[in-house]
């Protein structure tokens, strides 16, 4: 990682990378600060009701340079990996304002409010290590699917979520959030036994609805095994009851400089 321009740029190295029609691939970015322009986009309304199409709108505005690309348009940006978004995400708060970020957690075991300085910097990140694949997902099923007649299929594939994915759910996610799981899930599926291609299409979520809660986890365990990018578990200890648990980061003021 290097800044450059007066601290004004930052080139990264993403955790997963994007390749394109031609089979080149790209890992590094070149990213600048932000500015009004990206505050003009933070506060539009028709942003804040699509996380995943404000992420696109503001990781493009902040690109200066993707790799050797010629061109880095918003779909560039929103077919990447949202490993890879998230990553860049960090970067982009670290260089407009800094590491440390304001964070507070409820414990779970005595509901005391705690705040907690973050250091983004020490966050850690995994990259996409030698033959692994971010298209590739294996999951045996324990209980499998049982489609119309009664056959059971447990040998499940995905792909890692893009940003894509992640703007053509919002509608659902913002109306029930295990419904929008599901819907996400859906477009990440590659393969489920023996099930053709277009029943997989055609019946999409629903088949992601019917498989037990054991297996779903299942998934969820081998989703995040799988994934390269940053950790953003955190593990808390409770001055006052001292308790240790773990709780997703703290991302109230992620984009925002207290």
């Amino acid at each position: 990682m290097s800044q450059t321009s007066m601290g004004r740029e930052i080139e990264v190295t993403l955790p997963i990378g994007y390749t394109d029609e031609e089979g080149r691939h790209y890992k590094t970015v070149v990213l600048r600060k932000m500015t009004g322009k990206e505050e003009a986009i933070l506060a539009d309304k028709r942003n804040q009701r699509n996380g995943g199409k404000l992420v696109t709108e503001l990781l493009h505005s902040c690109t200066v340079r993707f790799g050797d690309m010629p061109k880095n348009g918003p779909s560039v940006i929103e077919n990447m990996y949202s490993a890879d978004r998230n990553f860049l995400l960090l970067k982009l708060r670290n260089i407009t304002f800094g590491s440390e970020l304001s964070a507070r957690y409820t414990c779970s075991s005595c509901d005391e409010i705690i705040h907690v300085t973050e250091d983004l910097d020490e966050l850690p990140v995994r990259t996409l290590g030698e033959g692994e694949s971010a298209d590739d997902i294996m999951v045996e099923l324990d209980d499998g699917y049982v489609d119309k007649d009664g056959n059971v299929h447990r040998a499940l594939s995905l792909r890692l979520p893009t940003g894509a994915d992640e703007a053509a759910v919002a509608p659902q996610m913002r109306q029930n959030a295990s419904l929008g799981k599901n819907a996400l899930l859906s477009r990440c599926l590659k393969s489920l036994g023996d099930v053709p291609r277009h029943r997989l299409e055609a019946l999409g979520p629903k088949i992601l609805s019917e498989l037990t809660i054991t297996d779903r986890r299942k998934i969820d365990r081998a989703l995040n095994q799988a994934a390269p990018g940053v950790d953003l578990i955190r593990e808390i200890m409770c001055p006052s009851c001292g308790a240790t648990f773990k709780s997703s980061l703290d991302m109230t003021n992620f984009l925002s400089q207290e």
